[in-house]
């Protein structure tokens, strides 16, 4: 069987819990960090200084009633493409920051039935590591290759408890707006049938700090139908630093014609940013009625100068 190791999703947490339960977990194994002396951790929060080195501990554990050999590996971690949501690196893919800095001291680990292994990790930040947030993961991938739904290939699964480190120096937030795209859908005929636009934006944090990104959209100009201002909801909940990612969301309901520029905003951490498109919207019906009421005119004006015509010529 032909094999593909596919990106593994970051669990995120977001709150600390005083069980196992708060762990990364798919209902077969978890990897969480072991308990410090004063409360249990759901993921490695780490503060650094550039060139130091961290030591911490993870504990591995199979809840199910058969052996499992798990490959660990420390990641980075990314915003994906399609949706922004959070996602590791594979662990043939190149490391570039976390994953590269971390290890851990065994690479293979067997867990018994229904126990756990507690294992080191190692991070080592180099001196010249920029200041801010570096997010990444201490993973731990099921060696066992499983068929895929409708599909030759094999996969493989992993879980990943998540890393925030923190390397001090100045903390630099930034956020930018690109590359907007409103994309106006409407009945031809205004008032009938759905109307459904689209607006696609390029989010890009710009800063060294992880945002939490909230996103509106504005339209401005001549336009009718359809409230001028909406509040965004496909956005990711965290956006890490240096990446950027493509979104769209439709708009049911959106302005069915005029003219005016789509402003997309975005702000986080007391950053704003913003990008705008322009559009022109007319339905068919709305020339139709003018070239109407043109034709109607021009009629009625021929008329009136025909019966004056008539009327001097009746004069004379």
């Amino acid at each position: 069987m032909r094999t593909a190791f596919v990106a593994l999703l970051l669990l995120l947490l977001t709150t600390l819990s005083p069980t196992p339960a708060g762990a990364a977990d798919n209902g077969e194994w978890s990897v969480r960090p072991a308990d410090s002396a004063i409360t249990p951790r759901a993921a490695f929060d780490l503060p650094a200084l550039p060139g130091a080195t961290l030591t911490d501990r993870a504990v591995v554990t199979n809840t199910t009633a058969a052996e499992l050999t798990f490959r660990l590996y420390v990641a980075d971690a990314h915003n994906t493409e399609r949706d922004g949501g959070l996602a590791v690196r594979g662990i043939e893919e190149t490391q570039r920051d976390v994953g590269a800095w971390g290890m851990p001291e065994q690479d293979t680990i067997t867990v018994p039935p229904r126990s756990a292994v507690t294992v080191g990790v190692t991070l080592a930040v180099p001196r010249d590591a920029s200041p801010g947030d570096h997010v990444g993961a201490l993973v731990a991938v099921d060696t066992r290759v499983r068929p895929a739904n409708g599909s030759h290939l094999g996969v493989q699964r992993g879980v990943g408890a998540r890393i925030h480190l923190r390397v001090e120096g100045p903390r630099q937030p930034g956020l930018a707006v690109e590359e907007v795209r409103f994309s106006a859908r409407s009945p031809q005929i205004p008032w009938t049938g759905t109307r459904e636009s689209t607006v696609a934006y390029t989010l890009r944090n710009t800063g060294n700090v992880t945002l939490t990104p909230r996103v509106s959209l504005r339209v401005g100009g001549v336009v009718v139908g359809g409230p001028g201002e909406r509040r965004l909801a496909n956005v990711p909940p965290e956006l890490l630093p240096g990446q950027r990612v493509r979104l769209t969301e439709t708009w049911a309901g959106a302005p069915f014609a005029g003219w005016g520029q789509v402003t997309v905003t975005a702000s986080a951490d007391d950053v704003r940013g913003s990008g705008t498109d322009g559009f022109l919207k007319v339905p068919w019906l709305f020339p139709a009625c003018l070239a109407l009421l043109s034709a109607v005119w021009w009629l009625l004006r021929r008329r009136r100068r025909a019966a004056r015509t008539e009327g001097a010529v009746a004069r004379g």
